[in-house]
């Protein structure tokens, strides 16, 4: 008999994002192992003689070594790699980490830095991609908290009366 596949997790339905967990951890392994070695320069210069070539000494799925040869950042992503280690890869090219963000939201550097010195992404359509947001929006709102009780409110003794109780 065939276990039910579980429910996917509520984070799973947030649009333009992968959350590592760790089902894209154990998924990303050879990506993300791959990654760390370019932290090495006789690596990272192994890597830029022949990436095919050197990519063959991890365990990547074909779907990852096309992504990580194209620089389909966000594919690696989905694949189960992490941002900390596939931003490596950029540095290996030479990119800045908002280079490689730029991309990643199809926006220039300038106005992904223009986005993120405002607060980043507006909410708006960026909550989920079902459309659960829109459930959750029409909820009714929380209460407001309940007034504080109006008890006589004790006044804290001075600090110098606590420290000189202290030295005695």
């Amino acid at each position: 008999m065939a276990k039910a596949k579980p429910p996917e997790p509520e984070y799973e339905d947030i649009p333009g994002t992968f959350v590592f967990n760790a089902e894209r951890s154990r998924q990303g392994y050879g990506i993300n192992m791959f990654c760390m070695s370019l932290m090495k320069d006789e690596n990272r210069k192994a890597f830029k003689a022949n990436e095919a070539e050197y990519l063959k000494k991890f365990p990547l799925t074909p779907d990852q070594t096309a992504a990580i040869l194209n620089r389909e950042y966000n594919r690696m992503l989905e694949l189960g790699g992490n941002i900390y280690f596939t931003a490596k890869l950029g540095a290996t090219d030479g990119h800045s980490f908002r280079h490689i963000a730029a991309i990643m939201t199809g926006s220039s550097q300038e106005d992904y830095a223009k986005m993120m010195l405002a607060g980043g992404r507006s909410v708006e359509g960026n909550r989920s991609k079902t459309g659960r947001d829109k459930v959750a929006s029409s909820r009714a709102k929380p209460k407001s908290a309940k007034p504080k009780s109006k008890s006589k409110s004790v006044k804290p003794k001075s600090k110098a009366k606590s420290r000189s109780k202290a030295r005695s």
